[in-house]
């Protein structure tokens, strides 16, 4: 009973956050939805090299984090690899398109 307290808590000290990323949300949407589909993937490729940041933040939580929390150095681990995959997959993209307008 504890858990659920200290849940709702969290949540009601938290609250404008939490309001902030569900309309961040919401207008990632409807952005990305008036994109053209001609330029859906340039901006997708962009847009996956930038979680380089994700790269560079979750090496910096995994430095600070004592040796016993495991918790936080295996989402730290998990964040880097996907982050490192976004990243390389979004510029192997970016590399596959740009080969398309090369003249023969």
């Amino acid at each position: 009973m504890e858990q659920i307290q200290s849940f709702f808590t969290l949540l009601g000290e938290n609250e404008q956050i939490i309001y902030f990323v569900i309309l961040s949300i919401f207008v990632g949407i409807e952005v990305i939805g008036g994109v053209p589909t001609v330029l859906h993937t340039p901006l997708m490729s962009g847009a996956n090299a930038i979680h380089g940041v994700v790269i560079v933040g979750a090496i910096f939580v995994m430095l600070n984090t004592s040796p016993d929390d495991y918790i936080s150095l295996t989402l730290g681990f998990f964040a880097v690899l996907l982050g490192t995959l976004n990243v390389v997959g979004g510029f192997v993209v970016t590399d596959r398109m740009l080969e398309m307008f090369k003249k023969k």
